[in-house]
């Protein structure tokens, strides 16, 4: 089924059709959206395989039976991650990441469980050598145009190796995806100062400017949204914290909007008007148009997608695992972090 030369072979792209609250409905219908979109890679779904092809017999979708891979097991949400990846080696994400491991897949897409994609594609897969602890990174928008923000939740208590390690990673990600050359970097802090922070963001620094990125220093959560910087790097804590908040804010606003309208009838009139232009303004805040977070530092390709995921989020996840095949990710990352082994 499967050969192992990569050489002679299209970007292998696998996608957990188990994956998500709406699985495998969503999960088949915007990955196969996006292979007919696309169609310069192999597009091959995990899981369930009577499920699955239900799924593409109900939305009359075509698709080759032998790219469809029998997991008879399913990692649910509420599962405890490094115990289900042991109790079910059958599961759509513990042979999601193998066939990456095995060199039989280049990308693994999963809108599944969060914590058990995390644990198989670092405990799987692998980590690039000399990664401390991989990433998820999380694009912002912001006045001038995005911003990334890494790191957003793969692990906490980081110590300044691994912000030196986010920020060169962070680099290559969003010079080599967002088209934005010698991407500005900056440690969030409590001030904008060189003397403020603690003791892991002040020893972080002074690691960073031994390197040639384009390091500004400190930077506070309003620069952000204000563009100052294009690479954000914190700990996990705060970085997951940061973007939970910033995802209730779009919810928050739709309220408020229908709280108002639900006043007046003029106001709803007035809500009307409007409605068709903030609706295209509050579109980058959607996280559909992003798809999913690439886990950086992995010996492979592993997208990881809200368990929400509609099938335009899960389309754009396997898109954005195309993108950075594409664009040699893995091994750019390898090549740069090898290159600051020695900073200490």
């Amino acid at each position: 089924m499967y050969n192992s030369d990569s050489n002679n072979l299209k970007c292998r792209i696998v996608v957990d059709a188990m994956g998500g609250d709406f699985a495998p409905q969503n999960a088949v219908t915007g990955a196969v959206q996006a292979y007919s979109e696309k169609k310069n890679f192999e597009l091959f779904l995990v899981g369930k395989k009577t499920a699955i092809k239900k799924v593409l017999s109900e939305n009359k979708l075509q698709f080759d039976d032998e790219k469809i891979i029998n997991a008879d097991e399913v990692i649910e949400m509420g599962d405890v991650p490094t115990n289900a990846i042991k109790s079910k080696p059958n599961s759509s994400i513990v042979i999601g990441a193998n066939l990456v491991k095995e060199k039989k897949a280049d990308a693994f897409v999963s809108a599944g469980n969060t914590g058990a994609m995390m644990a198989a594609s670092t405990l799987i897969m692998g980590r690039i050598p000399g990664v401390g602890r991989p990433t998820i990174g999380q694009a912002m928008p912001n006045e001038t145009g995005i911003s990334t923000l890494f790191d957003v939740g793969a692990s906490v208590d980081s110590k300044p190796r691994h912000l030196l390690e986010y920020a060169i990673m962070g680099t290559i990600f969003t010079s080599e995806i967002y088209g934005i050359e010698n991407p500005k970097v900056g440690i969030l802090s409590v001030g904008e100062e060189e003397s403020k922070g603690n003791e892991v963001t002040l020893a972080a620094a002074e690691m960073i400017k031994k390197t040639n990125l384009n390091f500004v220093g400190n930077v506070e959560g309003r620069d952000i949204l204000k563009g100052t910087v294009h690479v954000v790097v914190c700990d996990g804590f705060v970085g997951n914290i940061l973007i939970k908040f910033g995802e209730s804010v779009l919810d928050f606003l739709k309220f408020k909007f229908k709280e108002y309208a639900s006043q007046a009838f003029v106001n709803k009139m007035k809500i009307g008007l409007v409605k068709s232009s903030m609706k295209e303004i509050l579109k980058d805040f959607d996280y559909q148009e992003y798809g999913g977070v690439p886990l950086l530092g992995v010996n492979g390709i592993s997208i990881i997608g809200h368990g929400s995921s509609t099938p335009k989020a899960i389309k754009n996840m396997v898109l954005r695992a195309y993108e950075m095949y594409e664009k040699k990710l893995v091994t750019k990352i390898e090549n740069s972090i090898k290159k600051y082994s020695n900073i200490n």
